[in-house]
């Protein structure tokens, strides 16, 4: 199965409080919270590249299965991680604490990031 492919945010679950449990400011949350987000992702083999425009922000992320690399979190800083594969349609990663699962069913995308007992999920179609 592969992620290939443009989708769009439909709905998210607990956007404030996991924003705010990870550190992102106030204002950055509250112009972040309504904004419907477009993820192009493009997969080749184990390598995968990510890109996520959200209103006038836009980030790159590029990552090949099992190697370490470097990934940008939402507060802006970069981190390095290492993106497993479980069966042929679920991401798996760790992000300085947050676990980050992304799951592919279909048309839709499920990615759902946790840290400590706050889960935000975030559920996107193909467009």
């Amino acid at each position: 199965m592969s992620f290939t492919g443009k989708y769009e945010l439909q709905s998210q679950e607990n956007f404030e409080p996991f924003m705010k449990s990870i550190g992102v400011p106030d204002e950055h949350i509250q112009k972040g919270k309504d904004i419907k987000s477009v993820s192009e992702i493009v997969q080749d083999g184990k390598k995968f590249k990510i890109t996520v425009t959200a209103g006038t922000r836009v980030m790159h992320q590029e990552f090949t299965i099992g190697e370490e690399s470097e990934m940008e979190i939402r507060s802006g800083e970069k981190i390095k991680t290492t993106v497993h594969m479980e069966g042929n349609n679920k991401l798996i990663t760790n992000l300085k604490g947050v676990k980050s699962v992304t799951e592919l069913n279909g048309d839709t995308i499920t990615h759902t990031m946790t840290n400590g007992d706050i889960t935000y999920k975030r559920i996107s179609k193909r467009i």
